[in-house]
């Protein structure tokens, strides 16, 4: 009889144990995100670069070889290679306890593009921002890193 009650015992335990290393969605709370007003102040001095593009998987980096961005505390951002400028803006907000940075290059095609997103902050300090994008139609995985010049 012991082993009866031992065996349901086992399987909810074994389920429990499931339950919490499945994680449903990739946007969900995450406590080591940094918080927006930390955002805002570590990537509003200074010029940038990006130093990682990767889209599905494959590394498009080189696209924006050259280009400088400035991101403005007025919410602008500014790309510029030469005599080629690109105009943006950037925002950030939290949603599901992840803080989000949102990219916007309204008339721009190509690479600039493809950054258009509301991009899930990894990680930011003073000289390096990480993201990801995890698309809402297929799941797949955008990344997008940003380093200080």
């Amino acid at each position: 009889m012991k082993k009866l009650i031992l065996i349901p015992a086992l399987f909810c335990l074994f389920m429990l144990n499931v339950a919490s290393m499945c994680s449903s969605d990739d946007d969900s709370s995450d406590d080591n995100s940094p918080s927006t007003s930390n955002v805002n102040t570590n990537v509003t001095s200074g010029t940038w670069r990006v130093t990682l593009f990767q889209e599905d998987g494959t590394n498009q980096t080189s696209n924006f070889n050259g280009y400088n961005f400035s991101i403005n505390s007025n919410g602008t951002m500014v790309a510029v290679n030469g005599s080629t400028t690109k105009n943006g803006t950037w925002s950030t907000y939290s949603d599901s306890g992840s803080t989000k940075f949102d990219i916007t290059f309204p008339d721009a095609n190509g690479p600039f593009e493809e950054i258009t997103e509301d991009w899930r902050v990894l990680s930011s300090s003073t000289t390096k921002l990480e993201l990801k994008h995890v698309s809402g139609g297929d799941g797949s995985i955008d990344l997008l890193t940003f380093e200080k010049n």
